[in-house]
């Protein structure tokens, strides 16, 4: 883990290292689930771009980063959405997304955190180490590769263990 300044030196970023793990698929719908055969992300795509979070530039699926041992909190969203009833079958779930640049063979992808609110998810819930990120789509990347990812340390920090 790493702190580093941009440019003007007014935004402090902290780098981190992670592992591309396999998830559930229910954000993009790979994982079969018969509730969300498109996938819950392209469910809630509308219920964000009401609140202002446009998608559409970014893949509808998430890629989950396994940043252990190290863990979050949660500082000052970018978004935040309360009370969003995307679906028919569980309760309305908060949102938190936080801005994310991920880097990855001498490229960087701006992107951001998707992180449904663990007080209101019921199911398909994240390890404390694990970060779901949306970004476009990356040719090549793949389950058990390590990549940085620089976030926003006034949106979300990075807790070393």
């Amino acid at each position: 883990m790493d702190k580093k300044n941009n440019k003007t030196g007014s935004i402090e970023y902290t780098l981190v290292r992670g592992e591309i793990q396999s998830g559930y698929g229910v954000a993009s719908g790979k994982g079969k689930d018969e509730r969300y055969p498109e996938g819950t992300l392209k469910q809630q795509f509308q219920h964000f771009l009401e609140r202002g979070l446009d998608l559409s530039n970014y893949f509808m699926g998430t890629i989950n980063l396994d940043i252990s041992p190290c863990s979050y909190k949660i500082k000052k969203p970018k978004y935040f959405f309360k009370n969003i009833d995307w679906s028919d079958y569980i309760p309305p779930e908060n949102f938190y997304f936080f801005d994310v640049s991920l880097y990855y063979k001498d490229e960087t992808y701006k992107g951001l955190v998707y992180l449904p609110d663990p007080e209101t998810k019921e199911d398909h819930i994240q390890k404390p180490t694990m970060l779901e990120l949306i970004l476009p789509k990356i040719m090549g990347l793949e389950y058990g590769v390590m990549v940085d990812i620089a976030l926003n340390k006034e949106q979300l920090d990075i807790i070393a263990k």
